[in-house]
């Protein structure tokens, strides 16, 4: 499958991504996890060591990189380039193994070019079309709220778009304006997690307020991933608990294409 994860900063969407991608390796599938979201938190989440991501660069901040592929000039964005670059070779060539998981940080746009029409979003778009259409690995994508990198091109591909919210009106004012944003896209399957629940009315503020998305599963409110992010390791490798929720939310999400 290709699934893109989304959500307000701070309600664990990284955190579900990352327990995702670990999940389905361990069920002995293929993951391509892809960090798409300028905080780039996704290699802690899947439990990457620190000494793995010494020297690593986001795609984003590769100049020469995007120059080369692009056929362009830093500075130059008042000129052509190239709009179909090589992208087939990146996630073996930038990617990081660990524990089944290949792991490839895109970073973001920086901020001149935010929102532009310029070589770094033409690379990374170009890149998750790749991915969504042409690759045989289970795609996990965790995306910023804004959806920067996704365009038209690829969408109709995402089989599965995922907000994760908490028990509060921000969160869920956030999670309906980016199923605006991913209804302009062509994005119709779009399914809702919850998370830091702790009391039924926890839920009641879920599941009331979000009830044209299809719930895939609610996660409770859990010291365990303070205590995993304090450590440096994957929540995977501390807790049942996120294990259990984290494999229920992808059965109900397989149980959408199956039933």
């Amino acid at each position: 499958m290709k699934i893109a994860i989304s959500g307000k900063g701070g309600v664990g969407k990284t955190t579900l991504a990352g327990v995702l991608a670990r999940t389905l390796s361990a069920q002995s599938e293929t993951v391509l996890a892809i960090d798409a979201d300028p905080d780039s938190n996704l290699a802690s989440a899947v439990g990457v060591p620190l000494d793995l991501l010494t020297n690593i660069t986001p795609l984003a901040e590769m100049t020469h990189f995007i120059e080369e592929r692009t056929e362009t000039k830093k500075g130059g964005y008042g000129s052509i380039f190239k709009l179909n670059p090589k992208v087939d070779d990146i996630p073996e060539k930038f990617s990081i193994d660990y524990k089944g998981v290949k792991l490839l940080i895109l970073g973001s746009v920086p901020q001149g070019g935010g929102g532009c029409f310029c070589p770094e979003n033409v690379l990374l778009k170009n890149l998750l079309s790749h991915l969504f259409i042409q690759r045989n690995e289970t795609v996990i994508v965790d995306m910023e709220a804004g959806l920067e990198h996704l365009g038209r091109g690829s969408t109709s591909y995402v089989d599965a778009f995922i907000v994760v919210v908490e028990p509060g009106m921000r969160s869920i004012q956030t999670a309906l304006q980016i199923k605006k944003l991913a209804s302009d896209l062509g994005i119709k399957r779009v399914f809702v997690v919850g998370n830091k629940v702790q009391a039924d009315e926890d839920r009641q503020v879920i599941t009331e307020n979000l009830d044209d998305f299809p719930i895939l599963g609610l996660m409770a409110y859990n010291p365990k991933v303070l205590e995993a992010d304090r450590k440096g390791v994957s929540p995977y490798d501390i807790d049942e608990q996120i294990k259990d929720e984290v494999d229920t939310i992808l059965k109900n999400l397989r149980n959408q294409f199956t039933s």
